[in-house]
C-alpha cells in the first residue's frame, strides 16, 4: 500500500488531484506500449500516443498546481481527450480500448469537482469520442454509441461527486464534534474553574474569619461569590442552549412585554466594575423572554468588554415593528479573516483564552428564536453588534378610579 501511494496519491488538494490524473496518464501510456506490441501495423503511432501520455504524467507531477488555483488541474482533461481521440483513430475507430478511460476521467472529475464540471466536459468528451469514429467511417450504430457512452460517463461522475460530497460532510461533522469536545474541555478548564476558585475562597474566608469580617465586607464578598455562581449558571445555560438548538432546532420562549431600559440595567448588574453607558428612549419596550433577553445583553456586553475597548455604549431605536438594540465598542474591530465566520459556534476557538466561540452564536440563535436577527457592522473605531427584537405596543393607560 505504501508503494502504491507513491504513484497514486490519496487525499485532497490541488496537487493530489493533478497527480491522480498523472497516474491515469501513466496507465494509458503503459497500455499504449502494450498496444504497440499487439498492433504491429500502428507501432509508431501507438508509441507516439504512449509518449504523449507519459509526457502528460510528467506535467501532472511537476507543475506547481497549488499556485494556479483549485480548478487548474481540470485543464488536464483537454490533452486527455485529445490523446483518447488519437488512440481511437489509431485502433481504426474501435473505442473498446479507450471507452474505459472516458469513464475513469469522469470518475476523477467527480471525485474532486462539483457537478457543473461534468456538464462542462461532456461536449468535449462527445467530440473526442465521435470524431475518430466518423473519420474512420464506422457504421451509424457505432457512431450512436457515443451518445450513450458520454451520458453514462457523466452519470458515473455525478454519482461519485455526490458520494464524495456526502463523505466530506460526514467528515466535517466528525471534526465539529471533536472541536466541540475540545471547546467544552477548554470551557471547563477556564470559564468554570476560575469562578469556582473564587467561590471557594469566599466560602473559606467566611468559615475562617466569620466574626472578624465586618458586615459590609461580608456582604461584598458574598455578592462577589453570587456573581461568580451566576457566571457559571450562564455558561451552563449557554452549553445547554447549544444542545437544545441542535436537538430541537428551536428554543422555547416565555414571551412578555419588557421595558428595555429596565432589562438593560438588570443585565448590567451582572457585569459590575465596568463603565457602560446607555442611550435608550424612555418607554421603549420589546416582546421577549426576560431570561433570554438578559442572556443576549450579557453576552453582547461581555463580548465588547473582552474583545473591544471602552467606551461601551448600548443603544436602542424603534425600526418599524422591531427594536434595533446595539452594543458598540471602540476597540480594533473584527479581523477580516474572522468576519465571515463570526457567528459560527467555534469562531473564538479553544485557543482563544477566555472564549470558546459560543457567545455570539448563542445570541444569534436567541435573536432568531424571537423572530429577529443579529448582525455585525464595523465602526471607526470598534464594532457594533445589533440585535433586532419585536417592538411591544405602547402600554395601556392605568384605569382612573
Amino acid at each position: 500500500m505504501g508503494r502504491l501511494r507513491r504513484f497514486v496519491p490519496f487525499g485532497e488538494g490541488v496537487t493530489v488531484t493533478a497527480r491522480q490524473a498523472g497516474a491515469l496518464f501513466a496507465l494509458a501510456g503503459l497500455l499504449g506500449v502494450v498496444g504497440a506490441v499487439t498492433q504491429p501495423g500502428h507501432v509508431a503511432l501507438l508509441l507516439g500516443i504512449a509518449a504523449a501520455d507519459l509526457a502528460m504524467t510528467g506535467v501532472a507531477w511537476t507543475v506547481p498546481w497549488h499556485r494556479l488555483g483549485r480548478l487548474s488541474p481540470l485543464a488536464l482533461a483537454v490533452p486527455a481527450f485529445a490523446i483518447l481521440a488519437a488512440s481511437t483513430w489509431a485502433f481504426g475507430g474501435v473505442a473498446a480500448g479507450t471507452g474505459p478511460f472516458f469513464v475513469l476521467l469522469f470518475a476523477w472529475v467527480g471525485l474532486h469537482y462539483p457537478p457543473w464540471a461534468q456538464a462542462a466536459l461532456a461536449p468535449a468528451a462527445l467530440v473526442a469520442y465521435e470524431v475518430p469514429i466518423v473519420l474512420t467511417h464506422q457504421p451509424d450504430a457505432v457512431v450512436g454509441g457515443g451518445v450513450i457512452l458520454v451520458p453514462i460517463c457523466a452519470g458515473v461522475g455525478l454519482v461519485i461527486c455526490q458520494q464524495a460530497a456526502f463523505q466530506r460532510r460526514a467528515r466535517d461533522r466528525i471534526r465539529q464534534a471533536e472541536q466541540w469536545r475540545a471547546a467544552l474541555m477548554a470551557t471547563l478548564a477556564h470559564d468554570v474553574r476560575s469562578p469556582l476558585t473564587s467561590v471557594q475562597m469566599t466560602l473559606e474566608t467566611l468559615r475562617d474569619d466569620r466574626d472578624a469580617v465586618p458586615a459590609a465586607e461580608c456582604d461584598r464578598i458574598i455578592g462577589a461569590a453570587l456573581r461568580q455562581t451566576s457566571r457559571i449558571l450562564r455558561l451552563a445555560t449557554g452549553l445547554l442552549d447549544v444542545e437544545r438548538v441542535e436537538a430541537l432546532g428551536t428554543l422555547r420562549l416565555d414571551l412578555t412585554r419588557i421595558p428595555l431600559r429596565t432589562a438593560v440595567e438588570a443585565a448590567l448588574a451582572e457585569v459590575p466594575g465596568e463603565s457602560v453607558s446607555t442611550e435608550i428612549p424612555v418607554g421603549l419596550a420589546v416582546v421577549a423572554d426576560p431570561q433570554r433577553l438578559e442572556q443576549i445583553l450579557v453576552n453582547l456586553v461581555t463580548n465588547a468588554l473582552r474583545h473591544g475597548r471602552p467606551p461601551i455604549v448600548i443603544l436602542a431605536d424603534p425600526d418599524g415593528d422591531q427594536v434595533l438594540l446595539s452594543v458598540r465598542d471602540h476597540g480594533a474591530g473584527v479581523p477580516p479573516a474572522l468576519s465571515g465566520r463570526l457567528f459560527d459556534r467555534f469562531a473564538g476557538g479553544p485557543g482563544n483564552v477566555g472564549s470558546v466561540g459560543l457567545g455570539l452564536w448563542i445570541v444569534r440563535e436567541l435573536a432568531r428564536a424571537h423572530g429577529g436577527e443579529l448582525r455585525y457592522t464595523p465602526a471607526a473605531p470598534g464594532a457594533i453588534f445589533t440585535v433586532s427584537l419585536p417592538l411591544a405596543p405602547a402600554a395601556a393607560p392605568a384605569p382612573v378610579p
